[in-house]
Order: C-alpha cells, then sequence, then structure tokens
C-alpha cells in the first residue's frame, strides 16, 4: 500500500512556480496576492501566515487587507472595490466566512474574475462547469487532481466515486474529472446503499466532513483513496473522512491526513496567482 505524501507534490510545484515566476520578473511583472481578512480567528491567521511564507519562498509578494469585524457593509464594499482595483494586486485571497452581518454575495458579484483566484465568482464557477481553462476552479478540488497527475494516476475511463456535493469540493471536482475522461458518481448522505456505491469505485475521493467515516467497508480491492476531510477526532487531533488504518487494508494507494491535499492547495493558490497576473498584464 502507498501513501500519496502532499509534500511531494507541493515540492515539485514549488520548483516550478520559482522558475515562472522568474520569467514573469524578467517582464516586469511582480505577482502578488491580496489577503483580505475581516477579524482574527486563529485559523485564518494560521493559514495566512503559512501563505505568506510560501508564496515568499516561490517569489510571490503578499499584501494583507485587515478589517475590524465590526466594520459596515458600506465600508467593506468600498475597500475590497479599492483593492480590486488596486493594478499591483493580481489575485484576491477573502478568507470566509464573512461576519452574519456582511453580504458575501455582494463580493462574489463584485469581485474581479480574473482576480479571483479560489472561485468565488459565478463567472469563475460557469467557466469550470463549461471546461473554460481561462477560469480559476476553487483550489481544493484542483489540488486532488495535481496530486492524481503527479503520482501517475490516470482518471480516464476510470470508475470514480466522489463522497460530497459542495460547490467547494464536490461539483467543481466532478467537471474537472469529467474533463479528464472520468466516469463520476457523486454521492451524498441520502445515497442509498452507499457503502456498495463507494465499494464498486476505483478510485474513492472522500469530501463529505464526517471524520473517520470512511472504513474499510466503503473501499474496493486496490482501489485509489483521496481523503479531502478535515476533521477533528474524538480525542482532539486532526484526521480526514477517512479511517486510515482501517481503510489501508483495501486500497493500493491512499493519502494522508494530515499531509495529503491539503498540503497542495497552497501551492494551487500560488499558481493561480501567477496565472492571473499574467492573464491582467495581456489586457493592458
Amino acid at each position: 500500500m502507498m501513501v500519496l505524501k502532499g509534500a511531494e507534490v507541493a515540492a515539485s510545484m514549488k520548483e516550478e512556480l520559482i522558475r515562472e515566476v522568474e520569467e514573469q520578473k524578467l517582464k516586469g511583472i511582480s505577482p502578488m496576492l491580496g489577503i483580505v481578512r475581516v477579524g482574527a480567528r486563529s485559523d485564518d491567521l494560521a493559514y495566512e501566515r503559512g501563505a505568506i511564507k510560501r508564496f515568499a519562498d516561490v517569489g510571490i509578494g503578499t499584501k494583507v487587507f485587515e478589517y475590524p469585524e465590526t466594520i459596515s457593509q458600506e465600508e467593506f464594499i468600498e475597500g475590497f472595490s479599492s483593492i480590486n482595483a488596486d493594478p499591483s494586486i493580481h489575485g484576491i485571497l477573502l478568507f470566509r466566512p464573512l461576519p452574519k452581518h456582511l453580504d458575501e454575495e455582494a463580493v462574489r458579484s463584485l469581485i474581479n474574475p480574473l482576480k479571483d483566484i479560489d472561485c468565488m465568482s459565478p463567472i469563475n464557477a460557469s467557466k469550470v462547469f463549461c471546461g473554460d481553462e481561462t477560469g480559476f476552479a476553487p483550489c481544493t478540488p484542483e489540488a486532488v487532481m495535481q496530486l492524481l497527475k503527479h503520482y501517475n494516476i490516470n482518471v480516464g475511463g476510470k470508475r470514480v466515486v466522489v463522497l460530497g456535493r459542495s460547490l467547494v469540493v464536490g461539483k467543481p471536482l466532478l467537471m474537472l474529472l469529467l474533463g479528464q475522461n472520468a466516469t463520476v458518481t457523486v454521492c451524498h448522505s441520502k445515497t442509498a446503499n452507499l457503502k456498495q456505491v463507494c465499494s464498486e469505485a476505483e478510485i474513492l475521493i472522500s469530501a463529505m466532513g464526517r471524520a473517520k467515516m470512511v472504513t474499510k467497508d466503503y473501499i474496493g480491492k486496490d482501489a485509489v483513496v483521496v481523503d479531502v476531510g478535515i476533521n477533528v477526532d474524538n480525542e482532539g487531533k486532526l484526521c480526514g473522512d477517512v479511517d486510515f488504518d482501517s481503510a489501508s487494508e483495501n486500497a493500493s494507494m491512499i493519502t494522508p491526513v494530515p499531509g495529503g491535499v491539503g498540503a497542495v492547495t497552497t501551492f494551487i493558490l500560488a499558481r493561480h496567482v501567477v496565472r492571473s497576473a499574467a492573464y491582467l498584464t495581456a489586457q493592458k
């Protein structure tokens, strides 16, 4: 049984990104990410610190725009519009969810699709579902595809089951898999005979958000298992949707949590900033 480690994928992407950023800087382009944060949640701050470090490692700049949790809708829209219009900012990452008094839908419609590097805009969502490669897919589904590609796991013609139907992971992942000629079944909490359906998959990808839900009973012999879940178990430890020890009895390949798909997502975000910088420069 092979463990599919995200660190190996990330290391490969890092080298590629360093070369691409150097090429852009020779053309006078300095890729820059704008991080927009309302309040100071500990998980947002932890992700922010990690992103700033990884982006610096590949030569991408970052600017943090922090707003108080008490900011009004009008003030927030004014601030966000300014960032959106700033030509030095090539990609925008907005930490969500926003405080309840702020209207997230207004921001979705406002953001420049070319700066929308994590697929907030309905325009980018439409591009993903139309197979338009100029659109930015959400980072996590794209990280899954990058991990499979790195380990030479060809999804073409394969029976793939995706557990979860969210707009953040399940639905865009369905479209990315179809784009690579996979035969995809999307399951959810209401799916009848769930274990049976999952056990028939050659590749099982779980994004249900239920700690250690997927045991060996869900997994066919020698299936590839990709765990997208981020949960906390009864002992307070970080874990995925997949019970790693149980699943390992049937799986031929499996991603760990932590250390799997999550390790790749930040570098997908960085790749999107590099792409957005190229798109925006081409428009000038």
